[in-house]
């Protein structure tokens, strides 16, 4: 399988404290990894270096097989951050020209949307459930509401690698289960590989096909079926809880 992330020996710094340290995995094409880990253990400071928007004090990351200083492929990429934020009320966007910007990137000049493009941004809107906002101004919608916009403005180009950052904290229960379901689906019957961050260690498991656990350092990189047989994390976790992380049993 082509690799599309690869993570050497990174480690990362915030002033005199090391965020990360000696980090290595890699992620293949069809992946779908789960990093999880406890606060503080440097999930997002990982997202943010993998995407170079922090310096690395050591090591290299590699991105569809160019290292991170000359990737120039972003449009392969789609990235929902953690914590956008509550928008400016008044801020002069629909719902639906906000997702329409996720494909502008990818398009030759002069940029436009055509009648392909808004089928797609709506298709993508009735799978997330907001069809019935896309003429509501962004800054009006409740923060999950929001959440769920930016969402499909990172899904509306298609990416081949999607990387999501507690993408469900602002959603409620039922729009969580639609969410991972959505994204499962996406990871099994479209190829998009997936990197999500998420506290949620008891229902990753059910979606996700490996899992890097992380503090600071990785303590575990595999797949749950590796997990569930580890006798270093039924140490770790102990056994019950070790079950309830991988749903193998």
């Amino acid at each position: 399988m082509q690799e599309l992330i690869r993570v050497e020996q990174l480690s990362c710094r915030h002033g005199a404290v090391e965020a990360l340290s000696e980090v290595n995995f890699s992620v293949s094409a069809g992946d779908y990894l789960g990093i999880v880990g406890p606060n503080g253990s440097g999930k997002s400071t990982l997202v943010r270096a993998l995407l170079g928007l922090m310096p690395v004090s050591q090591g290299s990351v590699s991105l569809f097989g160019q290292p991170l200083a000359r990737f120039d492929q972003w449009g392969r990429l789609g990235y929902l951050p953690q914590n956008l934020g509550p928008l400016n009320p008044s801020f002069p966007a629909t719902v639906e020209e906000v997702v329409q910007l996720g494909l502008l990137a990818s398009k030759g000049l002069p940029r436009r949307i055509n009648r392909q493009d808004r089928q797609q941004v709506q298709q993508l809107l009735a799978q997330l459930g907001i069809d019935h906002l896309r003429r509501r101004m962004i800054g009006e919608l409740s923060g999950g509401q929001q959440q769920r916009v930016m969402l499909a403005r990172a899904l509306v180009n298609r990416p081949q690698l999607l990387v999501m950052d507690e993408p469900t904290a602002a959603l409620d229960p039922e729009m969580r289960e639609r969410f991972y379901g959505l994204i499962a689906q996406m990871n099994r019957e479209q190829g998009v590989t997936v990197l999500l961050v998420t506290h949620d260690t008891g229902t990753i498991g059910l979606y996700a096909s490996k899992m890097l656990y992380l503090d600071k350092k990785v303590l575990f990189w595999g797949s749950f079926d590796q997990f569930c047989h580890s006798p270093e994390m039924a140490a770790f976790f102990g056994e019950h809880s070790q079950h309830l992380i991988c749903h193998r049993h």
